[in-house]
């Protein structure tokens, strides 16, 4: 097997595969960006880590998130109460644990060193050759690999994917999303706090030591790029006043990204001996803590496909794997879709119904709970290192 892409979902899909004695190399240089992204990984996927031997090293980096409030601050005529959310209600101690990404990414790595099925290949891939029983992975600077099955998680511009002509349908959003570390001279309490804006969601998500949290602040791409522009005090005052004062005086602590806003879908994400993970079969938004999870879903998902096969690069094998995953891939997309396109939109319909939707959550229970569990991780199709 041979995984292409060295960040967190190709990782984790090489250790999930060496899990069952499937050697694996993985294929790309190791590159970490410090933009000031953070991870919520929810509760399925720390379920993941932890079975893959990464949790223990990640867990006193990561911050729980014991409680979820949603602020309606579109100025809509139909204003809804904020909408809590409380883990406990589902059981759970937290829905999930945020981590700086950069850290995610090393402590896997890390575990990949020690995993002797997984071989790291320091090197970019320069195309593929497929032939009827296997694939031949050319590298950069010469040399190649051959693998009975390859797994693209090279991002959202994926060169497998293109090379296959596997087709994708892609669109954009007029924002962009301010990243960044922030300390704050109140205690957030483990509480994630989401501010619906007309112009997209803002987001405050805790950090471990109680007064820090991430930023992500979608705004209009001129108002992003305003902000990003802004020093450290200037910012930091514009975060204050969006949070309402909530955590109290801000502080820039870390570095900044600007992310536009785009996003990607695949219909069918295989082809011949090629499986896509993470971004290379889907791309949407930063709201909702989604992206990440459903990346790390497909990547236990494949493990459950093609184990015990012998030979995982088989039509019928992709096949399964890829009608396993089309309708939580389906599903999340859409649901981040609506929701930021129905912020971007004074619409009074589309405000009503967002805001009986908050409301309805508030105030019934088995719905919220419903909708908790699922949020966390899917009823359906849930891969087996991910149950409970």
């Amino acid at each position: 097997m041979a995984v292409v892409g060295a960040g967190a979902v190709g990782l984790a899909a090489a250790l999930a595969l060496a899990r069952e004695g499937i050697r694996t190399a993985l294929v790309g240089r190791h590159a970490p960006v410090a933009d000031g992204r953070t991870v919520a990984l929810l509760d399925g996927s720390v379920r993941l880590l932890r079975a893959l031997g990464a949790w223990e090293a990640l867990e006193p980096q990561a911050a729980p998130l014991a409680e979820m409030h949603l602020i309606d601050d579109t100025g809509s005529l139909f204003r809804p109460p904020p909408a809590r959310f409380v883990a406990r209600e589902i059981g759970l101690d937290a829905f999930g644990w945020n981590i700086e990404s950069a850290r995610l990414v090393e402590a896997l790595r890390a575990r990949a060193r020690a995993v002797p099925e997984v071989t790291l290949v320091e090197h970019d891939s320069a195309g593929c050759t497929v032939a009827a029983d296997r694939a031949v992975l050319a590298l950069e600077g010469g040399g190649g690999v051959d693998a009975r099955l390859v797994v693209a998680a090279d991002g959202g511009l994926s060169p497998l994917r293109e090379a296959a002509g596997l087709p994708a349908r892609r669109w954009t959003y007029p924002q962009k999303a301010l990243t960044t570390i922030l300390a704050h001279t109140r205690d957030h309490r483990e509480v994630s706090t989401e501010f619906h804006t007309r112009e997209g969601p803002f987001t405050l998500v805790p950090l471990p030591g109680g007064r820090r949290s991430s930023l992500v602040w979608v705004s209009a791409e001129a108002r992003a790029e305003a902000l990003s522009a802004l020093d450290d005090d200037a910012l930091g005052r514009a975060i204050e006043r969006q949070a309402q004062s909530m955590l109290g005086q801000m502080r820039i602590d870390g570095p900044r990204g600007l992310v536009p806003m785009r996003g990607l879908s695949v219909p069918r994400p295989v082809g011949p001996r090629l499986a896509l993970v993470g971004e290379a079969a889907h791309v949407f938004p930063p709201i909702g803590a989604q992206g990440l999870n459903l990346g790390l879903r497909d990547a236990a998902a494949l493990r459950d496909a093609v184990a015990g096969s012998r030979d995982p690069g088989d039509e019928a094998v992709l096949s399964g794997f890829a009608r396993g995953r089309a309708l939580d891939a389906r599903l999340r997309t859409g649901a981040v879709d609506t929701l930021n396109r129905s912020l971007l939109t004074a619409f009074l319909p589309s405000d009503l119904a967002r805001g009986a939707g908050l409301l309805a959550l508030s105030t019934i229970g088995p719905l919220r709970r419903l909708v908790m569990r699922e949020g966390v991780t899917p009823r359906l199709g849930t891969p087996t290192l991910m149950r409970g």
